[in-house]
């Protein structure tokens, strides 16, 4: 199939809503925090305060009612002694070499973004995660950092703007960039008014 035919296969055939929910083999990643927190013997209360963040905002969060920017997930995460990465769901079927997307287990984050692992826990080496951005979406309103990684961004569809060290670079469908994880950055969908959808690869992994 032509590259042009494939975006286009891409960008209008394959939803996000499509990621599975089955109560069966995963679970979400509120859950698994509220799980966790509880588990650690932590009120709501504990948790919003050591990771500066609303009872009431972690609750949402718990709940599935509100996404969290990517800083935020970290404070969260550090209280609770987890990983990002811990909030992708890993079934037994991920030590398989194929990964159907319809059985991918994404995580809602920032402002109308999402994110699917396409990597195995097991990978030591390099690690992919497919983004979604809907009209206007961002990784959170802060930039963050996650461990010292060279990390490319390529953008499959749409545009955004990329933010490194405070300098702001606009990409377009198949342009990419090259960064390191522990420089701050942020990426938002720039045109207000389109799906963007971009490919991070990392090594060593961070998530």
């Amino acid at each position: 199939m032509p590259w042009p035919n494939l975006l286009w296969w891409y960008s209008n055939s394959v939803s996000f809503s499509a990621v599975s929910t089955d109560p069966v083999t995963a679970r979400t990643p509120g859950e698994r925090l509220r799980s966790r927190r509880r588990a650690l013997q932590l009120t709501l209360s504990d948790v919003a305060a050591r990771a500066e963040v609303t009872e009431g905002h972690l609750s949402s969060i718990e709940r599935g009612r509100s996404n969290a920017s990517v800083l935020t997930l970290q404070r969260i995460c550090a209280v609770l002694r987890l990983n990002v990465g811990d909030l992708f769901a890993q079934t037994e079927s991920s030590v398989q070499p194929v990964l159907r997307f319809r059985d991918a287990k994404g995580v809602a984050f920032g402002e109308g973004a999402s994110k699917i692992k396409l990597t195995p826990a097991h990978f030591d080496h390099l690690e992919l995660l497919l983004g979604h951005f809907g009209p206007g979406g961002s990784t959170g309103v802060e930039p963050y950092t996650h461990g010292d990684s060279e990390e490319v961004l390529l953008v499959i569809a749409g545009e955004v703007e990329v933010t490194i060290d405070g300098e702001t670079h606009a990409l377009s469908t198949f342009d990419s960039i090259h960064y390191r994880s522990s420089q701050p950055h942020r990426v938002v969908e720039s045109t207000g008014a389109e799906d963007a959808r971009v490919l991070w690869a990392m090594s060593p992994p961070t998530y």
